[in-house]
């Protein structure tokens, strides 16, 4: 099951930033959550890099997606999905980040071939995974599919979690450009 609401903030400093926030049931950090900082080894366009969260977030809203499994079906289609709209994000201001559990050498190839040297893909160990709640059930070494918007402050201001990666990149640019907009 997959539900989405549209809600204002009030009273939250996410409304003093002028952002407009989505929630759903099953994403595991709630709207205006603080997201955990992280430092991890990620790569864009084959090279690998050490990323930090909080530096991403210097430079405007991240979007974070965290996918099951890289060269699946589902999350090769959902990072090209992403690399396609990665210009349109960059132009809301936005920096796209896609999470997994595989390591950092598999995801430099993922780079490359599917996420077509866009953005960046990193490695979510177990303390990542454990700190946005996202682990695949019983499926051990997977992580869900879920998207946060973080905004600047570090705090999330659009969470949507669904197995169909379908709906995911146009949620979440719209929840970017409703940022943008409320500024």
């Amino acid at each position: 099951m997959t539900r989405r609401t549209w809600m204002g903030l009030a009273g939250s400093a996410l409304v003093a930033a002028g952002a407009l926030a989505w929630s759903t049931a099953q994403a595991a950090l709630p709207v205006g959550a603080q997201a955990p900082d992280f430092t991890t080894r990620g790569a864009k366009a084959g090279k690998v890099f050490d990323l930090k969260l909080s530096d991403a977030l210097k430079k405007g809203p991240v979007v974070l997606y965290f996918f099951p499994a890289a060269f699946t079906p589902g999350c090769t289609a959902e990072a090209h999905e992403f690399a396609e709209a990665t210009d349109d994000f960059a132009k809301a201001g936005a920096t796209v980040i896609g999470m997994s559990a595989d390591p950092v050498d598999k995801l430099a190839k993922f780079s490359t071939e599917h996420c077509r040297d866009k953005f960046a893909v990193a490695s979510a160990g177990p303390k990542i995974v454990a700190g946005y709640q996202v682990p695949l059930g019983a499926r051990e070494g997977m992580t869900d599919r879920t998207t946060y918007v973080i905004g600047r402050t570090g705090r999330v201001a659009y969470a949507y979690s669904a197995m169909d990666y379908r709906d995911h990149v146009k949620n979440a640019l719209a929840a970017v450009r409703s940022m943008q907009t409320a500024k």
